[in-house]
């Protein structure tokens, strides 16, 4: 279980309360090792995936590698990762530390311009070549969003099912698919607002770009999305994850991801809407410690987006000592 956390600074002036499910607790760092969990573990005990013999061979822009990457190490089984070149250097370090064979697609699909595709193209083609290999496959496989049932369990229970806005951002889009099948078998009266990225297939982004922050957004749309499970969608630029991060971290001192950006941003972005007295919980799937030489770097901004510091270098107000309260889990 990973803590749930009340975040009273975050939008000035909000009248509303606002939690952070803080995924970066979960083993390997982030809300996909629950789905590599549940994408591998039946078929170990089933015996389907043996120590020593089988090789798991899995696309995956950092994350859900590493979750896997961590469970086929304590299992004794081989694991080839399929990453792309918007992959972190730290991430990468990360999976080979835990013995990953990772293989990085540095060329674009010369059809769509986009690294997905080949590197999904790249994964057919090892699982031809190595007898008895086996994809997890994220993008298809129902194991990825059932996981995430556990995920907004914790969530009902920690606040008593009295969630009135549950925002997250998609990528596999598993996450959006657990969490909306559990509000709809439990009845809860929860809108679900998706965070996309610009640029994005998955919720027809209106602009078509490049993405320069991983972890949300796709250029192909997986088979488990259900767009129904999303009440409402907000896309979001590379610019607004940066300045959700930075604002997050500066107000709350939270060092989140580059998808936590996305939906701090998103959760601005409707604040105005949100009426008074609900209840807000943001999914934070990472920490920004893996982001360090990126969205948290002023020098790497500034290449990308030139001198926009402004954006989170406000006044920000605190608290008289007597009026703080003690932060801790829900």
């Amino acid at each position: 279980m990973t803590p749930l956390i009340e975040l009273e600074r975050l939008v000035p002036g909000f009248s509303s309360r606002v939690y952070a499910k803080a995924e970066r607790f979960n083993p390997g760092g982030s809300i996909k090792d629950r789905s590599a969990l549940n994408m591998l573990l039946g078929r170990i005990r089933a015996g389907e995936l043996v120590p020593g013999k089988s090789t798991v061979v899995e696309s995956s822009s950092g994350n859900l590698a590493i979750g896997l990457a961590q469970i086929c190490r304590y299992f004794g089984l081989r694991f080839i990762c399929v990453v792309d070149s918007r992959t972190t250097q730290q991430n990468i370090a990360i999976l080979r530390a835990y013995g990953a064979d990772v293989r990085v697609v540095t060329e674009p699909d010369p059809l769509t311009g986009e690294l997905l595709p080949q590197r999904l193209r790249l994964v057919a083609e090892l699982l031809a070549e190595i007898p008895g290999a086996y994809c997890p496959d994220q993008y298809a496989n129902p194991l990825n969003p059932q996981a995430h049932l556990a995920t907004m369990a914790e969530i009902d229970e920690a606040l008593d099912g009295r969630i009135d806005y549950l925002l997250l951002s998609v990528g596999t889009s598993g996450t959006l698919g657990g969490c909306a099948e559990y509000i709809r078998r439990k009845g809860l009266p929860t809108q679900v607002v998706a965070v996309d990225a610009v640029g994005s297939a998955l919720f027809d982004s209106p602009v078509s770009c490049s993405r320069l922050i991983p972890g949300h957004g796709a250029s192909v749309r997986p088979q488990v999305l259900d767009r129904e499970d999303a009440d409402r969608v907000i896309h979001v630029s590379d610019l607004e994850c940066v300045v959700g991060c930075r604002r997050l971290v500066q107000r709350e001192a939270v060092l989140a991801g580059g998808s936590s950006g996305a939906v701090v941003a998103a959760l601005e972005r409707i604040a105005p809407e949100i009426p008074d007295g609900s209840t807000c919980v943001l999914v934070l799937p990472d920490g920004g410690d893996r982001y360090l030489d990126t969205v948290y770097d002023d020098s790497w901004v500034r290449r990308q987006f030139g001198e926009v510091s402004h954006l989170w270098k406000g006044p920000t107000e605190y608290p008289e000592p007597d009026e703080q309260k003690e932060r801790v889990p829900c």
